[in-house]
């Protein structure tokens, strides 16, 4: 992909579920956890010309029963290449420090995707990372705690609680995937 816009990989994801009009998902960033995303169309359209450019998706103008014409787009095979290689990209410890929320959005569509055995993969090293990092907060807590004005204190302390939460998440998830692969075994 010329453009890694992290909205334009969403928008593949939404596109690969199945086809989508600018308008669809306009909604679907307006009322669903993606909302996170713009629902403007000054984000959204442009970016799926760019992707209509790069000829990650293909539009298509479709008439519907209220007589107004839809541009549906449609994944390419190009597209869904592209969107494959963003999805079994690594976890690194830049992402779990600055991309926490992208990761999610990976994970959200890799199993439909690139298949179980890629996505426990991922959980696995998405729990390395964290388990690698919390340690270093942690540290640097327990260091510079005296000297740090109690908000500051505090909001770290709930930081890495949070790091803890997923990491402990990441972990009850790689079993619930190996659980599921003995089970089909």
């Amino acid at each position: 992909m010329k453009n890694d816009s992290f909205l334009g990989y969403a928008l593949l994801g939404l596109i690969h579920e199945q086809p989508q009009s600018g308008y669809d998902l306009r909604k679907i960033f307006a009322s669903t956890a993606m909302g996170t995303f713009s629902d403007s169309p000054g984000a959204i359209y442009p970016a799926l010309r760019r992707l209509e450019t790069d000829e990650l998706v293909c539009g298509t103008v479709v008439e519907s029963a209220t007589l107004r014409r839809r541009r549906v787009f449609q994944i390419t095979p190009q597209g869904l290449d592209a969107f494959k290689a963003w999805l079994k990209m690594p976890v690194t410890r830049d992402d779990v420090i600055r991309r926490v929320p992208d990761l999610m959005v990976r994970f959200a569509f890799m199993d439909q995707t690139v298949g179980e055995e890629r996505t426990a993969e991922f959980l696995s090293e998405y729990a390395g990372e964290m388990a690698g990092y919390i340690p270093s907060l942690q540290q640097y807590l327990e260091t510079h705690a005296s000297e740090m004005p109690l908000s500051s204190r505090l909001a770290l302390e709930c930081g890495i609680q949070e790091y803890e939460s997923r990491l402990q998440w990441a972990r009850t998830s790689v079993t619930l995937y190996e659980q599921r692969k003995r089970s089909q075994e």
